[in-house]
Formats: C-alpha cells, sequence, structure tokens
C-alpha cells in the first residue's frame, strides 16, 4: 500500500514539470516568430519615424514663417524661435521650451540663406536620403 502510493505521488511530481525537450521546442518556436515578424516591425517603426520628423519639420517651418512675419527675415539659429533675438521679437514662436529632436535624437541641421530670405532644414538620421524642408 506504501509502495502504491509513492508511486502514485512521484507520477503526479513528473507530470507537474516540462522536460528540457519541450522547452527547447517553445524557444525555438519563438525565435522562428521573432524572427519573421522582427523585421516587419522595424521597417513600421523606421516609417512612423519619418512621419514624425517630417511633421516636426512642417511645424517648424511654420514657426520660422511667423518669426519672419515679425522680424522680416528667417533668425540666424532655430534657438530664436523660442528665445528672445532682437527688436520686434514677438514669441515664443514655438511651444515648448527647447528646439526638439527628431525622431533619432538628433538636432536638425539648421541653414539661411539669401541674407535671410531662404532657410534650409534638415534631418539626416531618416536612413538613405535626409528629410529636407526649405522655406
Amino acid at each position: 500500500m506504501i509502495m502504491k502510493r509513492l508511486r502514485e505521488t512521484r507520477k503526479q511530481h513528473d507530470e507537474l514539470g516540462f522536460t528540457l525537450v519541450e522547452i527547447m521546442v517553445v524557444v525555438v518556436i519563438i525565435g522562428l516568430l521573432a524572427g519573421l515578424v522582427g523585421p516587419k516591425l522595424f521597417k513600421n517603426l523606421e516609417k512612423a519615424n519619418k512621419e514624425t520628423a517630417k511633421t516636426q519639420m512642417s511645424n517648424l517651418k511654420t514657426s520660422l514663417a511667423t518669426y519672419r512675419l515679425d522680424m522680416g527675415r528667417y533668425p540666424d539659429q532655430l534657438n530664436c524661435l523660442v528665445n528672445p533675438c532682437g527688436e520686434g521679437w514677438n514669441g515664443p514662436y514655438l511651444d515648448g521650451e527647447d528646439i526638439p529632436l527628431d525622431p533619432w535624437k538628433n538636432e536638425y541641421t539648421y541653414e539661411v540663406k539669401d541674407n535671410g530670405k531662404a532657410f534650409s532644414l534638415t534631418s539626416t538620421a531618416g536612413g538613405d536620403e535626409p528629410i529636407v524642408v526649405t522655406g
């Protein structure tokens, strides 16, 4: 009777856990799924980052245009959108205390052209080709 009970207890105990082979099969399946799904997710993430950069740059372009209306020219630096830069400044022209970074945590490259009559705003972290907005 005692031996029968010991066998039943041992059988129940053996059935409670997973074998190493079962665990390895599950890990391999998860790895295969991650290998198939992962690249598609990262592709969508890169696309979303590019769209975010374009939206931020469009907002910066609008702020730069408003600055130009008040000051008669585009600013020499983006910082002038949030901090006073000269007489006639009627800002801040951009919400927030700082100029936003692009989605890759880099600063936008801003260049003034034609003595403040035009500008170029660039995000170089957008993959193969940079994202450029001009005004």
